[in-house]
This record gives structure tokens, sequence and C-alpha cells, in this order.
């Protein structure tokens, strides 16, 4: 091991807890926080750097460290921390001894590479909360669609809670944000069709081929989808209810659009 903290006051320790705490701090630094053994391997096959690797020897010994070859074949400082460092740090009851801090991606539109010919997108428009985020990329990582888009996103993705909540899948998913206006227009350039989720004037989604290159859109369940999306789509599309309601949870709406989609084109 290359360096030994022992101190919560050591400042690397401090700089570690206002990364995992504060959305400026991660986009000043370029960095972000990963905690558990999993996560930090599904991030570093995500192509992501790893900058440091923070271990507890109390929770894995020096040895079993030694044999994850993800982390003693990289460049990144290795650092030894004492358990109550590490307490400190974690933010979950059952763990493995590892934190890891990486360099944060751009997750810029223009950075996406489409392998197929015909795309299949998932798009949540300004999802507030990190569960919802969570439980929409685990859905795209299941049905392994071809990127997911971020509308107006109302938190950074590296948020410990959305790294958490979506068990390392904001590192398994292709991931672009930008405005509304911006993913409209790129996706209009690459002749993607929009299928809204919405009340207004839609069609079951059952009825719907999404064979074709196909994006999904879906929207908080207090304000829906903006009128923006709305004029954008090819077909709003929607999901026959039988209750006293007329909405569900986000990210269930999300896996049963996408999942139809899924069914249509035969790859489960």
């Amino acid at each position: 091991m290359n360096t030994e903290i022992s101190s919560t006051q050591n400042r690397r320790i401090k700089n570690l807890i206002q990364l995992q705490e504060k959305s400026r701090n991660r986009r000043k630094e370029g960095k972000f926080v990963v905690e558990g053994l999993r996560e930090t391997g599904l991030a570093i096959q995500g192509d992501f750097k790893l900058l440091e690797v923070y271990f507890c020897p109390e929770f894995l010994s020096e040895n079993e460290f030694k044999t994850i070859p993800d982390f003693e074949n990289s460049d990144a400082e290795i650092i030894e921390i004492s358990s109550e460092v590490y307490q400190k740090l974690a933010y979950r009851s059952s763990t493995e001894g590892i934190i890891a801090v990486f360099a944060s991606k751009e997750n810029d539109l223009k950075t996406l590479i489409f392998s197929k010919e015909k795309p299949l997108i998932l798009i949540a428009e300004a999802p507030e909360k990190p569960g919802n985020i969570g439980a929409i990329l685990r859905t795209a990582d299941a049905a392994n669609v071809d990127a997911v888009f971020i509308a107006n996103p109302k938190t950074d993705l590296y948020n410990p809670n959305i790294i958490r909540s979506s068990v390392g899948c904001v590192f398994t998913n292709q991931i672009a944000t930008g405005t509304t206006t911006e993913i409209i227009e790129f996706l209009q350039q690459k002749n993607i069709a929009i299928y809204a989720a919405a009340l207004q004037a839609s069609e079951i989604y059952t009825k719907i081929d999404f064979t074709e290159a196909s994006a999904i859109v879906v929207g908080t369940e207090a304000t829906g989808l903006n009128q923006e999306w709305r004029d954008a789509a090819k077909q709003n599309i929607i999901i026959p209810m039988s209750g006293a309601i007329d909405s569900m949870n986000v990210s269930v709406a999300a896996g049963i659009l996408i999942f139809e989609a899924k069914r249509q084109r035969s790859f489960l």
C-alpha cells in the first residue's frame, strides 16, 4: 500500500466527504466517489478512469485485495485506511471495505456511438429523485437499450444515491444529458422517432411499432412531459390503467414501455 490514513480529520478524507456530499465539488474537480466492489468494478468496465482506491484491511485483507486485478493492474493510488475512517466514508451498513475515486465523463450527446442501425433509446425528462433515476438505469441495463438520455437534469449522475440505487448501472449504460431542445434536435437529425408517454391524443403503447429507430420519453408523475416533447413526438403513447389513478411511478412506466419495444424486436 502506498499510503496509510488513520484520522478522519485528514485533508484527503475531508475532500472525499465533500465529493460525496456536494455536486458543486464533483463538477469542479471532475471526480466522484464509488463505494463497493461491484460498483467499482462496473465503473472500471465502463471505461471510467480509476484515480484512487481507499482500502480497509479490517473488511478485506491485503491478500484478498491483491487478488482483484482491476485494482492491482491500474495506475490508481492505493491508500490503506483505518476502520474508523472507512466507517466515516461508507454509506452502507454491509460493505466490502473499498472506496474508489474516478474521473467523471462529460455525458455529451456528441460522444454517443450507436452500434445498431435502429437504436432504442430511453429518455427521462427532469427526473428529481435519485431512487427513480437509479431504477430507470437498472431497467435500461436489463433491457440493454442503446442509450439513456436525461433531459433537463435536476441532479448530477454521480450523486452517490444514484450510484447506489442504480447498483452501478450508471456505469453500464451509454448516458447523455442535455436540454429538451438539444435532445429533440439530436433525435431529429438521426431520424429517430419520438414516442412520448402522455395522456393527450395518445395511442395505446402496444399498438405502436417500435422496431424502427425509436426514443421512448417519460416524464415525472407530478407534471408529465412538457408541450415541446408532445409536439415533437411521432405519437403520444399511453399505458391503459383500470384503477382510480391516471399515473404510475416513472421507472415502472419506463420498464413497461421499454420491454414492449424489446418484445417487438425479439431479442429480450
